[in-house]
């Protein structure tokens, strides 16, 4: 390689770097010539003596410079940079910054560039190969891929846009997450249909919320059987009567610790209180001691009434979820129609219960009738799709 050619080169990699500084140290030991070395490396002179200030620049210690400047050093580091950013910023849920902040504690910022601009760099170049490798791969894998007949649990998120997410349950392979104009019908089937393409799957069931669109799209564009899933029938419920009793309590448990506090600002009172026993001041007072007790006392039995209740609608949801079941959980024995209803329709009555007792706002009687109305899945079809398909139904996801 010419000078010429060398000098037309403005850009050198880690790696090539790494290399050509390595090949550099080892026959600079023989030929003490940094012209000679080079021309042989087709790297100019100034190139080379620049490397070598900036590797002799850095403040570390110099067998770990000795190892991070070399060819297998700068590998092994580009592997922990990639490696912290896939487990940190992909698999789990921290962000870019904490990525600079682990290089910058382990020293790696002597190293490589710590500041948020290339680390964010490095993170989108990986999202791009893993999406890549990903598309690459379900064309490889779909080829051989056996006919299977699976079930969906769909949802929809909103971050700010529409995006609508769709889930295969065992494996737990995310069929669909995609931004989408609109959450109807037509939407979610295309969606649905663009995600399987390709692959030797056929969708039977989906399970989700009561959602018009998705059940639409379910039950007449894949022809499958819809199951209401048991989180948004919980989910209502807490948003229901169990913040409703939550914040009751709370206001309680203040009321309460207010009437413990008076019953002791009076009893110092009456400590302090001077002049005779039998005065009218000290009649007043103990008037006033003995309202204070009656108040603390309403005061308790009103919060344990409230923590009670919240018990029952705990034990209420409980109930729903080890019930929610087509087979019962204690004995392995598969349940009837009427057997599921009787024991759900326990519950809800148990839940509409507290909630006139206590008396809780219509806005959670609402909650309470809603939750009802999708806790009802196991119809006579549905129980025959359950038993035809022999398949496990997840309608906690």
């Amino acid at each position: 390689m010419t000078e010429a050619t060398a000098i037309d080169r403005k850009h050198w990699s880690r790696q090539e770097i790494a290399e050509k500084l390595d090949a550099f140290e080892q026959g600079y030991q023989c030929l003490p010539s940094q012209r000679q070395w080079a021309e042989d490396l087709g790297i100019p002179r100034s190139t080379l003596q620049h490397w070598l200030q900036r590797k002799e620049s850095l403040d570390a210690d110099p067998d770990l410079v000795a190892f991070f400047e070399s060819a297998v050093g700068v590998a092994f580091l580009h592997r922990l940079v990639l490696a912290a950013h896939l487990v940190m910023t992909l698999v789990g849920p921290c962000g870019i910054r904490l990525v600079c902040l682990f290089l910058e504690l382990t020293g790696l910022d002597q190293f490589v560039a710590a500041s948020y601009g290339p680390q964010h760099q490095v993170a989108t170049d990986l999202e791009q190969a893993v999406v890549a490798f990903g598309q690459t791969e379900r064309q490889r894998l779909a080829t051989g891929m056996r006919p299977k007949e699976i079930t969906i649990c769909e949802d929809e998120t909103y971050h700010p846009e529409i995006c609508l997410v769709a889930i295969e349950p065992v494996s737990n392979f995310i069929l669909v997450e995609k931004y989408a104009e609109s959450r109807n019908a037509t939407e979610w089937t295309e969606t649905i249909q663009q995600a399987t393409a390709g692959l030797a799957v056929k969708v039977v069931q989906s399970t989700s919320d009561e959602g018009k669109g998705i059940i639409k799209h379910v039950q007449d564009d894949l022809g499958a059987q819809h199951s209401p899933d048991l989180f948004h029938v919980q989910h209502e419920l807490v948003r229901g009567p169990s913040v409703a009793l939550a914040s009751k309590r709370r206001h309680a448990e203040q009321a309460l610790a207010e009437a413990v506090q008076k019953v002791t600002d009076y009893a110092e009172k009456a400590a302090n209180l001077p002049g005779a026993p039998g005065s009218d001041q000290a009649a007043d007072l103990e008037r006033s001691i003995e309202q204070a007790h009656q108040k603390e006392a309403a005061a308790r039995q009103t919060l344990e009434t409230l923590v009670t209740q919240q018990e029952r609608v705990q034990q209420a949801l409980q109930g729903l979820s080890a019930d929610y079941h087509p087979y019962d959980l204690e004995t392995g024995a598969p349940r009837s129609t009427e057997a599921m209803a009787a024991a759900l329709n326990e519950h809800f009555s148990n839940l509409e219960a507290v909630a006139a007792e206590t008396p809780l706002s219509d806005h959670c009687f609402q909650k309470i009738a809603k939750a009802k109305r999708g806790s009802s899945p196991w119809s006579p079809p549905s129980l025959s799709f359950f038993s035809r398909s022999g398949r496990r139904w997840k309608p906690w996801l």
